[in-house]
C-alpha cells in the first residue's frame, strides 16, 4: 500500500484502541488503574528509564528502589521500548500516569497494525488484517491486563512470524533476517516473557516448515544464522543484568510458583467481554489470569481457513503449510499455558533455562490467541473476496465480542508536594517510607515506588516482580516504627529521610507520631495529605 494507506490504517488502529480503553482518552492525565500496584510499578519503570537514559545509560539497571540492592530494574520487565515511546511526553513534563496511558493506547494500536501487516502480506486484504489484529490486540487476556504494559506491546510477535515465513520461503531472505533480528531485540527490550514466546514460536515454525526450507537448506541457513547473531549482540546489554540478578540474588522461579499462575482448559471458555460475560461465559470466569476465549466470530473464521487449507490443490500448498504452522503454534501455546498440569512445561523448564525466569505460565496463551487471530484473518480474506462489506461486518463483530469498555478508572491527584522536596536536599539522601511493609504485603509499597519519581532518591522500600533476599531483614527491623529500636535500625542502615503515612499502619487507626515531634533527631520538613516528611539526624 502507499504511505497514505498505511497512515489511514494506523488511524483506524488508534481509534480502535481508544474505543477499547474508553473513556481513558478523555482524561489521560487523570484517569488511572493505580488501584493496582502493578500499574504503579510499571509507571515507575517507564519514568525511571526516561529519567536515567539521558543521564547515565551505563547504570540504567541500578534503579532507586530496594536500596541497597543492585540491578533493581531487572527485578521486573525492562520496558525500554515502551519507555522510549513515552519519552517525549515525559520530557515535556507529562506525569507518569499520562505517559503510561499514552504508551498503553499506543501499544494496543501498534499490535493491531503489526498483525494487520502480517495478514495483509499473506492475503492481500487489509480489512482481513484489521480483523486479525483486533482479536490479537483486544481479547479478554489483554483487556484484563491494563496494568501490565508489557502484555499490551505484542506487535513484534507477528512481525517475527512474518520474517521467519519469508526466510523459509526464500523471499528477500537477508532483509527478512534483519527484520527478524530487530523484532527479537524489540521483544527482549520490552519483556522477558515476549522473547521466550518468540523463541518457542520460532522453533515450532522452523520445525513445521521443514518442507519449505530443507530443499534449499544452504540458502536458508545463512540468513537464520545472521538473524541469530545480530539479535544476540543486540540483546546482550539487557541480558547481562538479568543474568547477574539470577546468579547473585537467585531470581529463579520454581515449578511450584508457576502452578498458581497457570491457565486451565475451562479458562479458554472465559471472557470478560461484556456480551459473553453477561450471557453465558460469566460462570467460567474465575480469574483474569485464566481467561482466553477468543470469540465465536474469529473461531468460525479460523475454521474457514483450515477448511480452505485442506483442499488438495497445488495452489493451496503455501496456505496448508502456513495453516499447519499456525495450528502447531496455537496448540503449543495452549499446552504451555496450562503450566505443570502437563509434563511438557516441566520438561521445557529443565532444558530451556530462560523458562526458569517466568512465573505466569498462563501468558503462553498469547501464542494461542495469535494463531487463532491470524487463521481468522486468513478465513476472513477467503470469504470476503470482492465483498468488502462482508469484511467490514466481520470486523465489527470481532470487536463487539471482545468489547469490555467502558472501564472504571481511579482518579490520579498527583504526587504529594512533599516528595519534591527530597529532590532539592543536598548531600546523600536515602529514604524509608513508613509503614515499611513485609514481603507478604509488599504490593502496598506500590504508591511509594510511584511517588519516588518526584525525586529519584534511593528508596529502601520497593515493589517488583521479584523481592531481593535482603528486603525482609529491613522489614523486620523497621516494622516497629516509631519505637526506638526501629529508628536505630533505620539509622544504622543509612536512612536519612523518613516519609510517614499515619493512617497507613495496620488497623487503619493510624500511629501516634507525637513522640517523633519531640525527638531531636527527627526534623519535620513538610506535612501533606496523609504524608509527613522528616529529616533523620544522626
Amino acid at each position: 500500500m502507499r504511505r497514505s494507506g498505511h497512515a489511514l490504517i494506523l488511524v483506524v488502529c488508534l481509534l480502535l484502541a481508544i474505543a477499547h480503553t474508553w473513556p481513558l482518552a478523555l482524561h489521560p492525565g487523570r484517569y488511572s488503574r493505580n488501584d493496582n500496584a502493578d500499574t504503579q510499578l510499571n509507571e515507575w519503570i517507564l519514568a525511571w528509564i526516561e529519567h536515567q537514559l539521558p543521564r547515565d545509560p551505563a547504570h540504567l539497571f541500578e534503579a532507586n528502589i530496594f536500596y541497597p540492592a543492585h540491578d533493581s530494574l531487572a527485578f521486573s520487565e525492562p520496558l525500554i521500548v515502551p519507555a522510549l515511546m513515552g519519552a517525549p511526553v515525559a520530557w515535556l513534563g507529562g506525569s507518569p500516569v499520562l505517559v503510561y496511558n499514552f504508551v498503553l493506547i499506543a501499544g494496543f494500536a501498534l499490535t493491531v497494525f503489526a498483525t494487520s501487516v502480517l495478514v495483509e502480506a499473506w492475503t492481500g486484504s487489509w480489512l482481513a488484517g484489521l480483523i486479525a489484529g483486533s482479536l490479537f490486540a483486544f481479547n479478554t487476556h489483554t483487556l484484563t491486563r491494563l496494568s501490565h504494559i508489557q502484555g499490551i506491546h505484542l506487535y513484534a510477535l507477528p512481525i517475527a512470524l512474518l520474517a521467519v515465513d519469508r526466510i523459509v520461503r526464500d523471499e528477500r531472505r537477508y532483509r527478512a533476517a534483519l527484520l527478524l533480528a530487530a523484532s527479537l531485540a524489540v521483544m527482549a527490550y520490552t519483556s522477558g516473557y515476549l522473547i521466550v514466546f518468540a523463541a518457542v514460536m520460532l522453533a515450532v515454525s522452523t520445525v513445521t516448515r521443514v518442507p519449505d526450507w530443507w530443499p534449499r537448506v544452504r540458502r536458508a541457513l545463512p540468513p537464520i544464522l545472521l538473524a541469530g547473531a545480530v539479535a544476540s549482540l543486540a540483546i546482550l546489554p539487557v541480558y547481562l543484568p538479568y543474568r547477574r540478578v539470577a546468579r547473585d540474588q537467585h531470581m529463579v522461579r520454581t515449578l511450584d510458583a508457576v502452578r498458581d499462575f497457570s491457565a486451565t482448559p475451562t479458562g479458554y471458555l472465559a471472557t470478560a467481554g461484556r456480551l459473553h460475560f453477561a450471557t453465558w461465559s460469566g460462570r467460567f470466569f474465575k480469574d483474569p489470569v485464566d481467561a482466553f476465549f477468543p470469540g465465536f466470530t474469529i473461531l468460525a473464521l479460523a475454521l474457514v481457513a483450515l477448511i480452505a487449507a485442506m483442499r488438495r490443490r497445488d495452489a493451496d500448498v503455501t496456505l496448508r503449510r502456513r495453516a499447519t504452522m499456525l495450528v502447531a503454534i496455537g496448540a503449543t501455546g495452549f499446552v504451555l499455558s496450562l503450566g505443570v498440569a502437563t509434563p511438557v512445561y516441566g520438561w521445557m523448564f529443565r532444558v530451556f533455562p530462560p523458562m526458569q525466569g517466568l512465573r505466569a505460565a498462563a501468558r503462553f496463551g498469547n501464542l494461542f490467541l495469535l494463531a487463532v487471530a491470524v487463521l481468522g484473518g486468513i478465513g476472513a480474506a477467503h470469504i470476503s473476496r470482492s465483498k468488502r462489506w462482508v469484511a467490514v461486518i466481520l470486523l465489527a463483530l470481532v470487536n463487539i465480542e471482545s468489547l469490555s469498555a467502558p472501564f472504571t478508572y481511579t482518579p490520579f491527584a498527583g504526587i504529594p508536594d512533599a516528595y519534591g522536596l527530597l529532590a532539592r536536599e543536598p548531600g546523600r539522601v536515602v529514604v524509608a517510607e513508613q509503614p515499611f511493609f513485609p514481603r507478604s504485603a509488599i504490593f502496598q509499597n506500590g504508591p511509594y515506588v510511584l511517588a519516588s519519581t518526584a525525586n529519584w532518591r534511593p528508596l529502601m522500600n520497593g515493589y517488583s516482580g521479584y523481592t531481593p533476599e535482603g528486603y525482609q531483614h529491613y522489614a523486620d527491623a523497621f516494622w516497629y516504627f516509631p519505637e526506638k529500636s526501629a529508628i536505630e535500625a533505620m539509622k544504622n542502615s543509612g536512612v536519612t529521610h523518613v516519609v510517614v503515612h499515619p493512617s497507613g499502619f495496620p488497623g487503619g487507626h493510624g500511629v501516634d507520631i507525637s513522640s517523633l515531634d519531640g525527638r531531636p533527631d527527627f526534623e519535620l520538613m513538610a506535612i501533606g495529605r496523609d504524608v509527613r516528611l522528616y529529616r533523620l539526624k544522626r
